[in-house]
């Protein structure tokens, strides 16, 4: 095409005809693009748009259209027609040919990212929807995938601009390594960090978080390249750098909500004066008691089979074996936890004695409620708690307790009567 003008224009007595003959392709390659760009543009994606939105509410079509995928795509094929009328339409020789084709070279390039970029957000925004996938951390695999790409990219199109290969400035970047991994630390650690993160399958969005260190005690919200962001109960937010999750420990409580139950463990403090042997009258009195008629029963029957068969003399309490108040008032106490509501019995359950304090003698309650729900595992908590406080009486026990200034008010004034 660029010969037949040159010839024309010489024919005609034309000077300068090849340069006069190059420009005219050229504007005329570049006004094409732009005719085609504005009726594509301007008509064809405006309609598209406007059609998509009133008849597709669901589906994937709105989505690209929201991502502006199509947008690029036709871009990145505007690209590839000018390249295509420059190898029509000029000789290969001419600086206009070489600036049209590194032109379109790099609206290829940089329209393609684009598109791959919207591509990887709708794959984000699909993962997000999905039940299993989105408890991954996609967002530091995409936010990778975004940087890797943008730097090869970037690459092959300084290689067009200053016409070297670019194999050449990859080779350089190996001189340029530590200050890359200096520059990018955080994100070559995130990187690190959020591929462990997945393998392992030690944290996902959703799961409930404590990390003391970083005041964060809450939902795990979003797993991004170099920063992890936990939603605490008070709704205030921390974030948290991706790779102090593998370099610090944390405690997640996932594996507590997937089993069903919240463990309660928690201690009363007996004052140890208050501990003794149960007298008959008091095991008469609590025999009564329906959760406790079937431990007294075989208790007293083994301590008295016992004792007959080795001859105690149970004149003086220091011989034999006899039943205490703080052993009986244990046995109530798992007898009623295992009929609670409240409580699974199918998981460890237990009432146990730890090593005496001055604080007293901690009996610990073990169990696990049927629930997670924070709210209804502090009711059931304080259910069983209110109950032991009211209930300790009757075993003849009581709660240890520091005295007050009430307690030290009331003893002045009883001595100073």
């Amino acid at each position: 095409m660029q010969d037949y003008l040159t010839q024309l224009f010489l024919s005609s007595g034309i000077p300068s005809a090849n340069l006069l003959a190059t420009i005219i392709i050229f504007l005329f390659i570049i006004g094409i693009a732009f005719s085609i760009h504005l009726l594509i543009h301007r008509f064809l994606l405006r309609n598209l748009t406007n059609y998509c939105q009133q008849h597709f509410t669901y589906g994937w079509l709105p989505i690209f259209m929201e991502h502006k995928i199509f947008k690029k795509v036709v871009l990145m094929l505007q690209g590839l027609l000018i390249f295509l009328l420059e190898k029509l339409m000029l000789n290969s020789d001419s600086i206009y040919s070489h600036i049209l084709k590194v032109g379109s070279y790099i609206l290829i390039i940089i329209f393609a990212m684009l598109t791959f970029f919207a591509l990887l957000d709708v794959w984000l925004e699909a993962c997000k929807k999905n039940g299993i996938v989105k408890r991954l951390p996609i967002r530091g695999f995409h936010q990778s995938l975004k940087i890797i790409t943008a730097i090869f990219g970037t690459i092959i199109i300084i290689s067009l601009l200053i016409d070297e290969s670019p194999t050449l400035l990859i080779s350089g970047l190996g001189a340029m390594t530590a200050v890359l991994m200096l520059v990018f630390k955080d994100s070559l650690l995130g990187l690190a960090a959020g591929i462990q993160l997945s393998t392992n399958d030690m944290l996902s969005i959703g799961d409930w978080l404590e990390m003391p260190k970083y005041g964060a005690d809450g939902d795990v919200i979003d797993i991004s390249l170099t920063t992890v962001k936990v939603q605490n109960w008070d709704k205030t937010i921390t974030s948290i750098p991706a790779y102090a999750l593998i370099s610090d420990s944390f405690i997640n409580w996932q594996g507590m909500r997937e089993s069903g139950g919240r463990r309660i463990k928690r201690c009363i403090y007996v004052d140890s004066t208050s501990v003794h042997f149960l007298t008959e009258q008091q095991q008469a009195s609590l025999q009564q008691a329906y959760l406790l008629t079937p431990y007294i029963e075989k208790k007293v029957e083994e301590v008295t089979a016992y004792n007959q068969t080795h001859n105690i003399d149970l004149s003086h309490p220091i011989n034999g074996r006899r039943l205490t108040n703080l052993g009986t008032f244990r046995a109530y106490l798992e007898s009623y936890l295992r009929i609670h509501p409240g409580i699974n019995p199918q998981m460890t359950l237990m009432v146990r004695q730890r090593p005496s304090t001055s604080s007293g003698i901690p009996l610990e309650i073990y169990c696990f409620t049927n629930t997670t729900v924070w709210t209804a595992y502090e009711n059931t908590q304080s259910d069983i708690f209110d109950h032991i406080f009211a209930i300790i009486s009757e075993f003849d026990l009581r709660i240890y307790q520091a005295p007050s200034g009430d307690d030290v008010r009331s003893l002045g004034l009883s001595l100073s009567k």
